[in-house]
């Protein structure tokens, strides 16, 4: 796909500058006084309609790729979960080893002031 970036399409990018310049909007519309801060909620509104448009109404493509797109499979998933299993085990007896010495540590009397 030529038109993305980031592996991302154009309605990403499109969203996130709407809610920056609602984002920026709203926070001019807060320092005013009175009751002109309830203009707020209007744009929020019209915010969060216009991304519900864009995210339940996509554009879809007009033409459908022509060649199947690469699949990638982890086929070290299982290795990895092994590795942060054993992990995992391995520091929480460490931890459970190291918590009596924290309980344990003697806190000496401190000797009092004579005249």
């Amino acid at each position: 796909m030529s038109d993305t970036v980031l592996q991302v399409g154009p309605g990403v990018f499109i969203i996130a500058a709407v809610w920056i310049a609602a984002l920026l909007l709203m926070t001019m519309i807060l320092r005013a006084a009175g009751s002109a801060r309830l203009g707020v909620i209007p744009v929020l509104l019209l915010t969060v309609a216009f991304t519900l448009g864009l995210v339940f109404f996509p554009r879809s493509p007009e033409t459908p790729p022509p060649f199947k797109e690469i699949e990638i499979v982890d086929s070290l998933l299982i290795g990895r979960y092994v590795l942060l299993a054993v992990v995992s085990v391995v520091f929480l007896v460490a931890f459970f080893m190291l918590l009596p010495f924290h309980f344990l540590e003697p806190v000496r009397a401190k000797a009092l002031r004579t005249y």
